[in-house]
Formats: C-alpha cells, sequence, structure tokens
C-alpha cells in the first residue's frame, strides 16, 4: 500500500487490499488513511515492557522537511524493535527528554544496563543521560567523528587522514585504539586546530566499547549508527515519492506504517551471541547489581 500509493500507483495498492478490485482512487485513499492511523495508534501504544532491551540506537531522519528522531531498540537475543519516535530537533534536549520519557511511561526498562548509540548530537546525549541517569552508557558514532574531523581538513588530505582514523578506531583494545587517537591528535596540532578541537569533543564517548573490553565481540554492529541509516533509506523507498504532505498527522501515519512494515524485515545483530558480555561489562562499569538480571560472560 505504502509502496503502490506513494508512487501513484493504485493498481499496486488495490492489488494489496483484499477484495479492493474496482474500488476508486478516493476509496483506496480513504481507507489507507484509517489503517495507517490505526497502525499510529497502535505503534505509540505499544507495550515496551515486553523487551530486555541492552542496546538503544538514537538518530535523527529528515523526512518531508521535518527532522524524526528515531528510537530503535535491540534485545539480548539481538532483535530489532522499533521503539518509537518523535517529530522535533535532534539538538532539543527539552523534547529528547519527554520522548525518551515517554518510552519509559510505556516499560521501556534500561535499570539492568544498556548503551545508546547517538551520532553526536549533545540533545540526545544530554537526554538520554537525564532520564536513565546510572543505567546506561553512551557510545559516539565512530564514522560521524571520523567526517567530523576530516571536514576541517583540506580535500586532498582526507583520505589519508580518514585511514589514519578508521585504523586506529579498528584497533581491538582501548589502550591501543586511544594511543594511535593521541598520536593523530599529535601531528594534527601543527595542521588544524579545528580538527583537533572535533576529536576532542566526546572522545572517549566514541571509545566506550573499547572501554568496556567488549569492542572486538560487538563493536562492528555498535560502534556506528550505520543500522538506523538502513532503515533510513527502507522508510524512504516506502515514503520518498510523496511531494505533497498536509500535516503532521499524515507524516506520522506514513512513517508509523513504514517502521512497521520495516521491523520484521530487520536482521538480528551482528554478534548477538556477545550481547550478553556487554550486558555485564556495563553493569560492572555503572556498578549496577541485578541478581535477577546479570547475565553470565559469553563464551
Amino acid at each position: 500500500m505504502l509502496l503502490g500509493i506513494s508512487c501513484r500507483d493504485y493498481e499496486a495498492a488495490v492489488e494489496a487490499v483484499p477484495g479492493a478490485i474496482g474500488l476508486s482512487k478516493s476509496t483506496v485513499s480513504r481507507e489507507f488513511k484509517k489503517a495507517t492511523a490505526r497502525q499510529l495508534k497502535a505503534f505509540q501504544e505499544r507495550d515496551l515492557s515486553q523487551y530486555d532491551v541492552v542496546a538503544v540506537f538514537l538518530d535523527g531522519k529528515s523526512f518531508a522537511e521535518d527532522q524524526m528522531v528515531l528510537a530503535l531498540g535491540t534485545k539480548l537475543n539481538g532483535d530489532k524493535v522499533f521503539l518509537g519516535f518523535v517529530q522535533t530537533d535532534t539538538e532539543n534536549t527539552r523534547a529528547i527528554r519527554i520522548f525518551l520519557r515517554g518510552l519509559v511511561d510505556r516499560g521501556l526498562d534500561l535499570s539492568a544496563g544498556a548503551l545508546v548509540v547517538i551520532d553526536g548530537s549533545k540533545g540526545l546525549q544530554a537526554g538520554a543521560e537525564a532520564t536513565f541517569s546510572g543505567q546506561v552508557l553512551i557510545q559516539r558514532c565512530q564514522w560521524h567523528k571520523r567526517e567530523n574531523v576530516v571536514s576541517y581538513l583540506p580535500r586532498k588530505e582526507q583520505t589519508y587522514w580518514r585511514g589514519r582514523l578508521q585504523r586506529a578506531y579498528q584497533r581491538p583494545t582501548y589502550e591501543e585504539a586511544k594511543r594511535d587517537l593521541k598520536a593523530i591528535r599529535t601531528e594534527l596540532v601543527e595542521l588544524n586546530q579545528s580538527a583537533v578541537a572535533s576529536l576532542d569533543e566526546g572522545f572517549e564517548e566514541t571509545l566506550t566499547l573499547h572501554r568496556l573490553g567488549v569492542f572486538a565481540l560487538v563493536g562492528r554492529s555498535l560502534k556506528t549508527t550505520n543500522v538506523l541509516e538502513s532503515v533510513n533509506a527502507m522508510a524512504e523507498q516506502r515514503c520518498g515519492r510523496v511531494d505533497h504532505w498536509k500535516n503532521s498527522n499524515q507524516k506520522q501515519r506514513w512513517l508509523a506504517a513504514a517502521l512497521l512494515d520495516i521491523e520484521p524485515r530487520l536482521r538480528r545483530l551482528s554478534g548477538y551471541r556477545h550481547l550478553p558480555a556487554l550486558r555485564t561489562a556495563i553493569q560492572r562499569e555503572l556498578g549496577i547489581h541485578r541478581p535477577d538480571r546479570i547475565i553470565p560472560t559469553a563464551a
């Protein structure tokens, strides 16, 4: 239905509705509006207490000239589930706090310890830390950090420094990664002070998985917000060809319908067998003692 209506292919849309052959375009559109309204309501009221979430990806998506912040949870078994979205600017700390508080009110429980992966937005970080104080650690997206740093450098030098930063972040241990990044910083001091400032900002949060000692186990999946970039691309396929949006309700109905269609197609997190080890490391770092939720380290 999404693909058919967004491309004005009403024949494809009608085929998606049992018994709809012969219906007019206006009838198909009305039925679609009713169906997506039900989906939006179900999405916004979904009970989150049933999910044991160990990682949350937070990122903003440009949607119809607006900004939608998506929250995607990864359960301890590696399955991914959309927790919600909010129509706001990613730097709006107050709105993010209200949004995350709403997830808690719907049952989201991160008291056993979780990782929050963000692109580097201060609003997202402040909102997450305020809402889940003492329950979460922040992992800044290494891809965004790398690209932010090299953006200050001459174009002809960006490939070289991008490779240096990539190799440093790929080091398996905290000590090795920090050593290589510090060496890069020393060289950049003479070259570009703005690039150094960018590297320094949130430096430790880019190495959270390294510091926890689990980068080699789950770093491939949790070091960036790329999983949401993939989601954004799939949502764009379903909604991107709409060239006239009437109101916020229409945007949110379409996005909720798209996410519910995408969710069953998401693959289990790569390295999911090591998520118990991640939780144990987070609990150790934060001093969380939950006898009912402490998971033994995976072999």
